[in-house]
């Protein structure tokens, strides 16, 4: 999962956005802007961040984006909750009937990575496993377009390592880290490789530009930048649960009234799933070798015990389904 912003506004519309399940984001013009030699993008990773980032493609970019995942239940689902996007924006007069159509019209679906062969830039999404992403790029430098970009949406794996996976493709691999909620929020971490090349990394921003983001560059170092400062402070905040030091309660009122953040890093945990926290983590701590970035006992306990917070109805705290 990628980072969510700790600044008032971030927080406040991410918090909003899933307390009501659905959130409908301004109009703006249908078409931001072409990118040269980006006319199809492929994202692969049907969840959370992967439909999003498919979504906005459509939306903003106006381009034919072909979603695809091994699972047609992750599939569907994702359609359904695009789906609820557009018709609340409906509702609130954002978006006219045929322009959601549109939109809707824009995105394919496909379980065959081999239908990433006809984009021009392609935008992996599956979860923060290092042998998953790998295998992924070394299908990608085989079966995608050889000038097609490839961008891995990963939170804390290092940039370069996926890049040699992709063999002789490696210069055209690249991170564009978005944040979730992806329809709200509007920043995207851009990571270069050690081997990306300049083109991969122009064609990249410009696209992010395209889809109404606004791009930050960061050294391919563990975490990168949202996580190296987000994921210390929530583990921080479990550890002074698990030390006793105060209750759940105590440290996300606290952080709230203490430091004008609308979210609790407990609360703000279970949201982004305590999978999520621990496997990017262990990733800061392996990596750095710094026994500041040390995981909490209680994260892992939790996440052994599968109360990964909001997203399976139990966290920190407790959640209707």
């Amino acid at each position: 999962m990628a980072a969510l912003r700790l600044t008032s506004t971030a927080l406040r519309a991410t918090t909003r956005s899933y307390a009501y399940g659905v959130r409908g984001f301004a109009t703006s013009s249908l078409r931001l802007g072409a990118v040269e030699g980006v006319d199809r993008i492929s994202v692969i990773g049907a969840g959370q961040m992967g439909l999003g980032i498919a979504l906005v493609a459509a939306r903003h970019a106006s381009l034919p984006v072909t979603l695809i995942d091994s699972s047609e239940t992750s599939i569907t689902k994702a359609i359904s909750f695009i789906s609820k996007l557009l018709d609340k924006d409906v509702s609130k007069s954002r978006l006219t009937e045929s322009q959601a159509g549109e939109i809707k019209a824009r995105i394919t679906t496909s379980t065959d990575i081999n239908d990433v062969s006809t984009s021009d830039f392609i935008i992996e999404a599956v979860p923060e496993i290092v042998e998953l992403k790998l295998k992924i790029f070394k299908q990608l430098a085989e079966v995608a377009k050889p000038t097609a970009v490839l961008a891995t949406n990963t939170s804390s794996i290092s940039i370069t390592k996926i890049a040699a996976a992709a063999g002789d493709a490696a210069d055209r691999v690249i991170s564009t880290h978005f944040m979730n909620p992806v329809p709200i929020q509007s920043g995207v971490e851009i990571i270069t490789a050690l081997q990306t090349s300049p083109q991969t990394l122009t064609t990249s921003i410009s696209l992010c530009k395209a889809l109404n983001k606004i791009p930050s560059k960061s050294a391919d170092t563990p975490g990168f930048l949202a996580n190296r400062i987000l994921m210390p402070y929530i583990n921080e905040a479990i550890i002074c649960l698990e030390s006793g030091i105060g209750t759940k309660e105590d440290i996300d009122a606290i952080m709230k009234n203490g430091t004008n953040v609308p979210m609790g890093p407990l609360t703000l945990a279970d949201f982004i799933g305590l999978d999520t926290c621990l496997a990017i983590m262990k990733v800061l701590h392996e990596d750095t070798g710094d026994s500041k970035y040390r995981p909490s006992v209680l994260l892992q306990r939790m996440v052994d015990a599968g109360w990964v917070g909001k997203k399976c109805g139990r966290g920190f705290y407790e959640y209707s389904k």
